[in-house]
């Protein structure tokens, strides 16, 4: 007998925070502390990076981050959570969703698209885990943009200033299982957007396809650190996405990191057939059109024959989305 519980059939509370402002006269080694070697690195990072181009940072605003990421951390370090790094793609990503929230005067977790932070990172090239954050202000007079540094902490600040029960934002931030963060800006006109995507980061991935046909079988190539062992593998079919208006973004609150549709699940004693060394290479099959996300969970006790199970205290730690099309 097993028993299933913990963070698949649970609601991400991710929760919107909204604020009116009367303004007034980055798998380089860090640092944390926004130093020139942080920046030449990211800035390498940058230029190697081909996803998502038109959303690039200047190197200006990649300053900005550096010096936001310290502040992340230092939110992180008072709660015993080790430091994230800045991931590029996952910036990226917050810079398209900020801009397109920020021009189109709406705060939410949905793009205009009808798509869902873990899908918008995958879509981009992601696999990983990602959680989001998000924060916008409007203002009654046109932003200073020397005012942005000032803003984004002032997002970060309100994050962590939340109590439980509501808290998940902050909750987000301080989550031990996170390893890498993407941060996004965006400051047009009177709006001002600020995100904060968390990934959690522990595989190397190959063969894993953007689209397969109904029917076909495929494998998709997962490589551990080789301390760890796949503890749980579920896949969640959803339909295609729809649009959205921006009013109905923002009415729409907070997010489930999953659907109530559970295609496919695998138990660490079948996945452990899959395991070469600190490879899994696991067939797959998918017979009705639709998107599929994958959840990855881990641990580090290779279990080969049915027992007890839970997902209680795990965090998922992939973010695969594949289509399926007739």
């Amino acid at each position: 007998m097993f028993k299933i519980e913990g963070k698949h059939i649970r609601k991400l509370i991710i929760p919107i925070i909204v604020s009116l402002l009367i303004p007034q006269p980055i798998l380089p080694q860090m640092t944390n502390n926004g130093g020139a070697n942080d920046l030449e690195n990211y800035i390498e990072l940058n230029e190697k990076e081909k996803g998502l181009i038109d959303f690039k940072d200047t190197e200006e605003s990649l300053k900005l981050k550096l010096v936001q990421l310290d502040i992340i951390n230092k939110s992180r370090m008072k709660h015993n959570a080790l430091p994230v790094k800045l991931d590029i793609l996952a910036s990226r990503v917050a810079n398209k969703m900020c801009r397109e929230a920020a021009e189109n005067g709406y705060i939410g977790h949905w793009n205009m698209a009808g798509e869902e932070p873990y899908l918008r990172y995958a879509f981009a090239g992601g696999y990983d885990h990602v959680s989001e954050n998000a924060y916008g202000e409007w203002s009654s007079d046109n932003y200073n943009v020397s005012l942005i540094g000032a803003l984004m902490k002032s997002g970060h600040d309100k994050f962590m200033a939340e109590r439980a029960p509501n808290d998940g934002h902050k909750q987000n931030i301080i989550d031990k299982s996170h390893n890498w963060v993407g941060i996004g800006l965006c400051i047009t006109g009177r709006q001002f957007r600020y995100y904060e995507e968390f990934i959690d980061r522990y595989f190397e991935f190959e063969n894993i396809p953007d689209e397969v046909s109904i029917g076909k079988q495929f494998n998709i190539k997962v490589r551990t650190n080789g301390q760890r062992y796949m503890y749980y593998l579920i896949i969640y079919r959803e339909n295609w996405p729809h649009p959205l208006s921006p009013a109905q973004i923002s009415r729409k609150g907070s997010y489930r990191d999953y659907t109530y549709e559970i295609y496919k699940d695998i138990y660490a004693w079948d996945l452990s057939a899959y395991r070469n060394g600190t490879s899994y290479e696991i067939p797959l099959t998918f017979s009705k059109e639709g998107l599929y996300y994958i959840q990855i969970f881990t641990d580090n006790k290779e279990i080969t024959k049915p027992a007890s199970f839970n997902t209680k205290g795990k965090a998922p730690e992939s973010g695969l989305v594949i289509k399926v099309h007739k």
